[in-house]
């Protein structure tokens, strides 16, 4: 019993995706030089100089809007002087899953592909048999399968085979490529093994009205050389990966090709793969780009029947890891190859690389440094036009990789390995706490580099900007702490309060921009809104504590000012100053708690320290001598002790808190090599 085939459920279960919908038109290519090579070697053509392959390309008979912009391509038409439609060819044609070229890697299902892509087939073939010449014509469609066939001696016709592949479907037209000069790139690089191998390609032109192009012709222009070859075995089994060097074009990229069946089926990009492998290389003649085939009887044996894809895992685990291959496997086994074939081309490459990453870590990324004698060469070797973006998350990504062992490596350091003697036991603490400084060291070289990040914003933001005018209060503001937020909200490192003074950073509460009334430390109903005010809460060393009372407290107030204003007079709403103690009175008489709302005692006399943050024009150098403030030995701002409020009052103009800030982080910006300036 043989059993019946529907053409229409075939369909449905070839795979073709959008984006190669240019396959079936490879398809048609690939078949013609098939028959040009059967030709060949029955004598009909004396070369493979003497085949010729025409590819038609049709468009729609509607204009465009552009003029300068040709119609849609809505069908092809292949043409060769190829062996043609004989008897064996087209009785293969109407078997499914013919195995009739099965030597070739040809699995029958060709034209399957045109009737995904295509409403129609025509087909006209002139072939000679037995001495006489035949004309075959024959339609092909989903639904009517084979039909309209007919062969009669035709004996002074011309050997010629076309292939009309017509009315290309509406889903896959907007994926059809739009120019002849974009689908000769295509196929050429499709079937560019076929001009690679010994022997060459027949000429094969695409013909788009008043547009020919040679693929023999492109093909030239292309490839600089492809003689290198060499072969490597995974489980007995054999691949060879040919070396080819294109010539360099904004197109050409280095690339891997695994092919099957002498044809493109999956294309990789080296970009990244390869240490040392970005930019064009040189072989002391000219730059090249980079491109592999690989080939092999396993790779022919596991495409899957469109050839779009291999049936290959992966990854391979467990029972069947010893015998079948994985994707991996050949993946790595041919970047082996590729890496030892490239290597003449990638010292200075590498040494451009490794200057690119160490340059950035000097200059800017100081916090990588105890982990760069960590990295292997491979990792140290990067794309110099990679950017500071890019190259940062990749230096991160490795640091994160860093603390991930030296994490789980700190949970193992304390279960010796068995009976494990004392000298290995002690060099394995030696070497987790060489890790552990080295991660240490990366962390305060991150925070030191930060600082430096914000004086720098800082000494900016104090500039006249392009608009000739000073920065607003808040963009200074959020310099030091970010708005409207209290010191639970945000992580140590969003708030800047060192650039004020160090101690700050030392708080129990601290409120950015928010109402009195709001704060959960003070009973306060007033909605006046400082910059800045804190509450520091201390425990004493030297004293001895009942355990019933509280410890001491200190107020802390931070009001900052648009820089150079000028108009400062009596009155809370004008003077910083009278506003700074005017905050702190509130808080006093609201009666102060801690967060958790315990009193603190005699909160009426807990110590003030106010700041303004303001430059030191007239206006403002005349309310600090109202104050009887003391002008600094800088000159560049104003201190003193006021008794009525029992509070220590400073003003700094933004170049003192600049430079205090500058000079205190000095050493370490000089340890890091950064600029302190």
């Amino acid at each position: 019993m043989n059993l019946n085939t529907s053409l229409k459920g075939r369909l449905r279960n070839t795979n073709l995706p959008m984006t190669n919908v240019l396959y079936p038109l490879f398809e048609a290519v690939v078949n013609s030089i098939h028959s040009i090579d059967s030709a060949l070697k029955q004598g009909k053509i004396s070369s493979l100089m003497d085949g010729n392959i025409t590819i038609k390309i049709f468009r729609s008979s509607q204009a465009t809007a552009y003029p300068d912009v040709k119609p849609d391509i809505i069908g092809f038409e292949v043409t060769d002087n190829g062996v043609g439609f004989n008897t064996d060819n087209f009785t293969s044609f109407q078997t499914l899953d013919s195995e009739y070229k099965i030597d070739l890697g040809c699995r029958g299902v060709g034209r399957l592909l045109w009737l995904k892509a295509f409403n129609k087939v025509s087909i006209k073939s002139v072939y000679e048999e037995n001495s006489e010449t035949f004309t075959r014509t024959f339609d092909f469609d989903a639904t009517n399968d084979i039909h309209n066939d007919d062969a009669k001696p035709t004996p002074k016709a011309k050997i010629e085979t076309s292939i009309k592949l017509l009315n290309i479907r509406k889903e896959y037209l907007k994926y059809l490529r739009k120019t002849a000069s974009t689908i000769s790139r295509d196929l050429l690089e499709h079937c560019l093994w076929y001009f690679i191998r010994n022997g060459g390609a027949p000429e094969i032109y695409i013909d788009d009205s008043d547009e020919k192009i040679s693929l023999s012709k492109e093909y030239d222009d292309l490839m600089i050389n492809a003689s290198e070859s060499f072969s490597f075995k995974i489980k007995s089994r054999t691949f060879e990966i040919t070396h080819v060097k294109l010539k360099s074009s904004l197109q050409n990229k280095h690339s891997i090709i695994y092919s099957a069946a002498d044809r493109v089926v999956k294309e990789e990009s080296l970009q990244g793969k390869i240490p040392g492998l970005f930019g064009f290389l040189n072989d002391g003649t000219e730059n090249f780009a980079y491109m592999c085939f690989l080939t092999s009887d396993y790779l022919t044996e596991k495409v899957t029947p469109e050839r779009v894809a291999f049936n290959i895992s992966e990854t391979v685990e467990g029972l069947f890891a010893d015998d079948e291959i994985s994707f991996s496997e050949i993946r790595d086994n041919a970047l082996k190859n590729i890496t030892v074939y490239l290597d003449q081309y990638l010292t200075e490459n590498k040494q451009i690389g490794i200057k690119r990453l160490s340059d950035f870590v000097d200059t800017k990324a100081p916090r990588y440094r105890p982990i760069l004698g960590r990295l292997n060469e491979k990792d140290k070797i990067v794309d110099p036009n990679i950017s500071d973006k890019d190259l940062d998350i990749k230096l991160h990504s490795h640091l994160m990789a860093f603390e991930s062992q030296l994490l789980a490596e700190g949970h193992d350091l304390m279960c010796p390995h068995g009976i494990e003697n004392k000298e290995d036991y002690s060099k394995r603490i030696d070497e987790y706490l060489s890790k552990a400084s080295d991660l240490k060291r990366s962390d305060l070289a991150n925070y030191v580099a930060h600082r430096k990040v914000i004086l720098d914003l800082l000494r900016k933001a104090i500039k006249k900007g392009a608009d000739k005018k000073y920065s607003k209060e808040d963009v200074l503001h959020k310099l030091i702490m970010p708005m409207q937020t209290v010191s639970n909200e945000i992580k140590f490192e969003d708030s800047n309060l060192w650039l004020v003074d160090e101690r700050l950073a030392f708080h129990n509460f601290l409120a950015s921009d928010k109402t009195l009334t709001s704060f959960p430390i003070t009973n306060s109903d007033s909605t006046k809104e400082p910059d800045l005010l804190g509450l520091n809460v201390y425990d004493n060393p030297l004293l001895v504590n009942d355990g019933e009372n509280l410890p001491l407290a200190s107020i802390t107030v931070v009001e900052i000012k648009r820089p150079m204003r000028n108009d400062a007079k009596a009155g809370e709403e004008k003077d910083p100053i009278e506003q700074a103690l005017g905050y702190l009175k509130r808080v006093r008489n609201g009666s102060v708690t801690t967060e958790a709302g315990r009193p603190i005692p005699n909160s009426v006399h807990i110590p003030g320290f106010c700041y303004v943050i303001c430059d030191i024009t007239p206006s403002i150098k005349d309310r600090c001598d109202l104050f009887n403030l003391k002008v600094t030995a800088d000159k560049l701002g104003y201190f003193g002790y006021n008794d009525n409020y029992n509070a220590y009052i400073e003003v700094i103009s933004f170049d003192r808190l600049l430079n205090m800030a500058a000079e205190r982080n000095k050493a370490f910006f000089d340890k890091l090599g950064l600029p302190s300036i």
